[in-house]
């Protein structure tokens, strides 16, 4: 078992080394893009990425404070459901209106789970690497086409 601080270096090393594998792929609109934090440019939404003890997920947190924006957001994702499948290559994802985040916020989300890897286990990187890569790259090309819709929602 690690300690807390052999546990925060192993996990800022992973994420280092996942942003150095990425840092070459162009974003779907053909511009740099900050894979690790990216921006979706819409307040209150957000692509994350996490690598745990026991997992690793990737997914789409609506995270307004107004319960029924947040509801607006989820319904708004839903219509284009198919699309996000059909950007994640037919990959069912788990949809969740009422979630609770790692901060202890409610929140609705879109997810992808990996289960049975640690990220401190630096030989099953590689394996939490090539799962997060592909669903953040199709996140990208999903929202380049999507995000017009988003930003509307709130003006």
């Amino acid at each position: 078992m690690f300690n807390r601080e052999e546990a925060a270096r192993l996990r800022q090393q992973f994420w280092i080394s996942f942003g150095q594998y990425m840092k070459p792929i162009p974003g779907a609109e053909g511009v740099p893009v900050n894979w690790i934090n990216y921006k979706t440019g819409v307040k209150h939404l957000f692509f994350r990425m996490d690598a745990e003890q026991k997992f690793a997920s990737i997914a789409i947190e609506i995270a307004h404070p107004d319960e029924g924006i947040r509801a607006l957001f989820f319904e708004q994702f839903q219509e284009f459901k198919l699309l996000l499948k059909d950007a994640l290559r037919g990959e069912n994802w788990n949809w969740q209106l009422q979630a609770t985040n790692s901060l202890g916020k409610q929140v609705a989300r879109i997810e992808c789970v990996l289960p049975n890897v640690s990220v401190f286990n630096q030989q099953q990187w590689p394996d939490i690497i090539a799962f997060l890569k592909p669903r953040v790259i199709a996140l990208d090309a999903f929202w380049s086409d999507v995000k017009p819709i988003f930003e509307d929602l709130l003006s």
